[in-house]
């Protein structure tokens, strides 16, 4: 009997070791806005955010931003935050917007040190939802609909039991 005593033991400490390393801390996001402002992630705690890594010369990710702007402005619980993730300046992504305008947050992030709490998209548009615990919901690579967003939003909220 002892020698399983110790393998289940040696078991348990073995998988609280596994749920250390898996635990997710909050992510924190701090970036300047291009209207003057400061989006922090850890502000937000309690809604859903949409974290869309995007670019001006891409395609996929102008095409979706209209409905990032309607999500942003239907939902008090969902914020959108747009990462511009190029080299450029901050006058020609004005410019850019000012044809393209959009309601929520846009900041101009460098390419060559993007935010920590992320890793560096594979490519563009890259889209993280991030769940009212601050943790990562889902993660899109490529082209997203509000109805994709709104599905995992919802779902979510479906499985949470109300309090």
């Amino acid at each position: 009997m002892r020698p399983s005593i110790t393998l289940t033991a040696v078991s348990f400490i073995a998988a609280l070791s596994f749920s250390a390393l898996t635990y997710a801390e909050p992510l924190t996001l701090e970036t300047a806005t291009l209207d003057g402002k400061i989006f922090s992630l850890t502000e937000q705690r309690g809604k859903w955010v949409v974290v869309n890594f995007w670019a001006t010369w891409c395609g996929p990710c102008i095409k979706e931003m209209p409905e990032l702007d309607e999500l942003d402005k239907a939902r008090e619980d969902v914020v959108v935050v747009g990462l511009a993730f190029e080299e450029t300046t901050v006058a020609d992504l004005n410019e850019f917007l000012k044809k393209r305008p959009v309601s929520y947050p846009i900041a101009l992030v460098d390419t060559f040190e993007p935010p920590a709490a992320f890793a560096v998209p594979k490519g563009l548009p890259t889209t993280h939802v991030i769940g009212p615990d601050g943790s990562i919901a889902k993660s899109f690579l490529g082209p997203v609909t509000r109805a994709e967003l709104e599905a995992v939003v919802d779902s979510a909220a479906k499985a949470t039991p109300a309090s």
